[in-house]
Order: C-alpha cells, then sequence, then structure tokens
C-alpha cells in the first residue's frame, strides 16, 4: 500500500519517521508500508538463517531486514528477508549507523525474499529487475503460497531461474554444495 502521493529522494526516506513501529520500502520514490510477516514467512527465514550459519557462513555475513537501495526509473530501498554479505560488504557496513547498503557499495551475494500473500508482483518482477541490475549474483524467492523456490543465478548479465518443488534438491552457485530440498525450506525446517 503506497503511503505517500509525493515522490520522496532517498535521503528523505532515510529520515522519515511517522512514529509508528510500521515497517516501509521505498518504491521508486513512493513509500510503501510493508505488510507484517506471517508466521511461515518468519519461520523460513530463520530456518535459512541457522541452516547457512551450520553450512560455515559466519554471523557477520547473515543479515535480516537490511535495507539496500536499488535502482528502477527512481531510487528504491528494499528489506529482503535474509541476505549473505561479500567479505568486502561486511567490512563496508562496519560501524555504519543504519543497517543499509548504498549505491556506491557492493551488492549482497545472496538475497531470498519470502513471498507475501498478495505481493508476488514485488518478488518475481519488480524485485527481480532491481537486483539483476544492482548485481546481485543469486536471488531466491521463497514462495510457501505456490509451494516452490525459485533460485536466479546471474549469468552473463542476465539472471537465469531454475524453480525447485517438493523433494528436489536446491543448487546454489554462490553455497556450493548444499543438502537442501525445497519443501524442507517451504516448511522451515
Amino acid at each position: 500500500m503506497t503511503i505517500t502521493t509525493q515522490r520522496m529522494t532517498l535521503e528523505e526516506f532515510l529520515t522519515y519517521d511517522d512514529g509508528t513501529d510500521r515497517f516501509y520500502e521505498l518504491e521508486g520514490g513512493e513509500l510503501t508500508l510493508m505488510p507484517f510477516e506471517s508466521e511461515i514467512n518468519r519461520r523460513i527465514a530463520m530456518f535459512l538463517v541457522i541452516y547457512f550459519s551450520q553450512q560455515g557462513i559466519s554471523a557477520d555475513r547473515l543479515t535480516m531486514k537490511t535495507e539496500i537501495a536499488v535502482s528502477g526509473t527512481r531510487v528504491s530501498v528494499r528489506a529482503p528477508d535474509l541476505m549473505v554479505l561479500s567479505e568486502e560488504l561486511v567490512t563496508e557496513l562496519e560501524g555504519a549507523t543504519r543497517s543499509i547498503i548504498y549505491m556506491d557499495m557492493p551488492p549482497p551475494a545472496l538475497v531470498v525474499e519470502v513471498v507475501n500473500p498478495k505481493q508476488e508482483n514485488r518478488d518475481y518482477r519488480y524485485k527481480r529487475s532491481e537486483y539483476a541490475a544492482r548485481g546481485i549474483l543469486e536471488y531466491w524467492i521463497v514462495d510457501p503460497i505456490s509451494q516452490k523456490v525459485t533460485v536466479l543465478e546471474w549469468v552473463e548479465g542476465l539472471y537465469e531461474d531454475r524453480v525447485y518443488v517438493g523433494a528436489e534438491r536446491i543448487v546454489s552457485a554462490i553455497l556450493g554444495d548444499i543438502d537442501l530440498t525445497a519443501s524442507r525450506v517451504l516448511q522451515g525446517g
């Protein structure tokens, strides 16, 4: 749900405070209220953080709800459910007063979005093109509604996608050899 009719700059967004605990993203300069997370979405994101940690990804490289500036027709700021940061990006974020990845910073290595009901276009269309423009090497769309996990891998300037369902084992160029199936992710463990 778009909140403002006037377009905001990145600076205006970063200082915006409506006095509530609601969470917003900036979409093409428009302030957009984010829906509350469902229990399954929260559980999926937490499961993946724990799983990635067990695979040897250090805690400083795993982040939830860190904002990332992306380009589109106007600036947008997204807050993915989970990101795996590069070592270089971890260093750049040290000491930051707000957990945001600016356009002049390197992109995260992996972004995970868990689809919310009635928000499918955001994850499958808009964020796909924004994350591609940002040069993110791997983007996972975990869809508990459609019961599938889509892994988009950056190959020669475009995303190539592979859809996983049921007991299919997920393949990740970023994570290497993982023993993770679509159904296990979609159940949140």
